[in-house]
């Protein structure tokens, strides 16, 4: 299956698109979602801005974060995430990447997501790792990072005056099976 369009058990994995803008907004914007996020929510032109990123992304490289639905309901989403290319300071990198609606956390959604874009990293990438961040006190997302076998590899100083962010890398997965 191309990656722009997996399915998981319980999930619909797809590339994301300008009609997603204004669920993005919703999610990006939420204040609970970014209760972690020194930079806090998002407002509407900055969440599109995000948004025609990710779609550039996805043009140019053929991968990038998906919108993500339950199978059952492939009209709403329930978050954003996946692997993209990105910077950890200078050192490039692809990044695993995941938000999702607050109903949608503690139900391994996230971990489903991210053992896809594991898989397509490592399976049909051949990516040499994947990388993390998550702000230290972002405890849930560090123990799901930690499940899906990342371990703490580093700090990055991304927000100064503030503690530095955690990076998770993995080289090789103990699971790297989709979902």
């Amino acid at each position: 299956m191309p990656a722009s369009c997996q399915e998981t058990a319980r999930l619909l994995l797809r590339a994301p698109t300008l009609d997603d803008l204004p669920q993005a907004c919703a999610i990006h914007g939420d204040p609970q979602t970014n209760r972690f996020n020194p930079n806090g929510p998002i407002n509407a032109a900055t969440c599109a801005d995000k948004l025609h990123g990710w779609i550039e992304h996805w043009q140019q490289h053929g991968f990038g974060y998906w919108a993500i639905a339950l199978r059952s309901d492939p009209q709403r989403l329930i978050g954003f995430g996946g692997i993209m290319q990105g910077f950890f300071g200078h050192e490039p990198g692809l990044n695993l990447y995941f938000r999702l609606r607050p109903e949608a956390w503690g139900q391994g959604y996230a971990a489903e997501m991210a053992r896809a874009a594991l898989h397509l990293a490592f399976s049909e990438l051949h990516a040499p790792r994947v990388t993390g961040l998550v702000r230290p006190d972002n405890l849930p997302s560090r123990r799901a990072l930690e499940r899906l076998g990342l371990s703490l590899d580093g700090e990055l100083d991304d927000f100064p005056g503030q503690a530095p962010s955690l990076l998770y890398r993995i080289s090789t997965p103990d699971n790297p099976g989709p979902g």
